[in-house]
């Protein structure tokens, strides 16, 4: 998980939309143990002081658009042998589409959160879609996400767990 600048808009409607999957998204993080890179304008995912689930956060005070020119990104990456990338944050029809773009340049599976990404220009929300559709880009919701991952590891304890968690 890619957030990016994620604490840039704080207008009071994206915070609200922005916050109930934000919610959603720290409770499944940690119940899959993904890790999660945190770029710029972002403040820690409000998470309980556990450990582990704090070594899973890197955050990176680096430009979004030079994060792919960044060793420590890179190399995270490398290290988790992560092949899909999930990105979220401010602001779409910038930071996360260029590097939405280099990370499927770069032969990553790449998916948009679309319910905790917001576009400085609402209007150009749907031409930055179908333009990252093309590269074979798709977005997503938290949920949608969350719901996904259970039914393909197959546990039914985690699918039950999700389910609980997404009601």
């Amino acid at each position: 998980m890619v957030l990016i600048n994620l604490m840039r808009d704080q207008m009071p409607a994206h915070t609200a939309v922005i916050g109930a999957g934000l919610s959603l998204l720290q409770a499944g993080l940690q119940m899959f143990n993904v890790s999660s890179i945190l770029v710029g304008k972002c403040q820690p995912l409000d998470i309980e002081p556990d450990q582990a689930a704090m070594d899973l956060i890197t955050q990176l005070e680096v430009n979004a658009f030079s994060i792919w020119r960044d060793r420590r990104f890179t190399d995270g990456l490398a290290s988790a042998q992560a092949s899909v990338l999930f990105f979220g944050g401010s602001w779409l029809e910038e930071e996360i589409f260029i590097s939405a773009l280099q990370a499927a340049e770069r032969g990553y599976d790449v998916r948009l959160v679309s319910d905790i990404t917001t576009a400085r220009a609402e209007a150009d929300r749907s031409f930055v879609l179908d333009r990252l559709a093309l590269h074979g880009i798709l977005a997503t919701t938290v949920r949608q996400m969350l719901l996904e991952w259970a039914v393909c590891l197959g546990d039914p304890v985690l699918l039950q767990k999700v389910q609980e968690l997404l009601s």
